[in-house]
């Protein structure tokens, strides 16, 4: 029996010159990844409604064998056509999707790192990129990992706890309004940087081109 989920494209590649590979944020299954075949031909029911940050319900046959499974049916819901003419959301979501295919365990129900990831992308549609977004991306990551940075640190001042506090409880559009000051910032970078590298597994390379925008 076909199983259902309501996930976001997060990586596609081609299998074959008809076929491709799709990696999904899934809500209820966590990263999921599945073959579509015949999605490069020109008539397939798969044109026009799976690409990169695509959001859909999909269903799909479950493999016993392994842990890519056979793609039956993508019914699109959000394409986010203009975050992905922006080049510097594309960025951001690039880094945000590298941060969690390299630290979440695949076929693990991920339901909070999903609404972040989702609610992000639509908050990006209408809003720019920021700093603080990547900030609290990570915050808010890492507090789902059952990881959360410690807000007693002794490398942080009041100030600069009390924000990261800010950032891990505000919605995104609350976030896009903090303003906080350049030391603050750099401070909470740095701390927030050396705390993933020495508690996950892997941190992207592309975090300080983020920052940067």
């Amino acid at each position: 029996m076909d199983k259902t989920a309501q996930g976001i494209a997060l990586r596609i590649r081609p299998l074959s010159d008809s076929s491709l590979i799709v990696h999904w944020l899934t809500q209820q299954h966590g990263r999921l990844t599945t073959v579509a075949k015949g999605a490069r031909r020109p008539k397939s029911p798969f044109r026009g409604v799976i690409d990169l940050l695509f959001e859909a319900e999909i269903s799909f046959a479950q493999s016993r064998r392994s842990n890519l499974h056979t793609l039956r049916e993508v019914r699109l819901s959000e394409a986010h056509s203009n975050l992905r003419q922006d080049i510097r959301c594309l960025q951001l979501m690039a880094y945000a999707t590298c941060l969690l295919e390299k630290n979440t365990e695949p076929e693990h129900p991920l339901p909070g790192i999903h609404a972040i990831f989702s609610t992000l992308l639509k908050h990006l549609e209408t809003h720019p990129t920021r700093p603080a977004l990547v900030y609290a991306f990570e915050i808010k990551i890492l507090n789902e990992l059952g990881l959360a940075p410690p807000l007693d640190s002794n490398r942080l001042d009041e100030q600069a706890i009390q924000l990261m506090e800010q950032l891990s409880v505000l919605n995104w559009e609350a976030i896009t309004k903090l303003e906080p000051n350049r030391p603050q910032a750099v401070k909470l970078a740095e701390f927030l940087k050396e705390f993933i590298q020495n508690n996950l597994e892997y941190i992207p390379k592309g975090r300080d081109q983020v920052l940067a925008l």
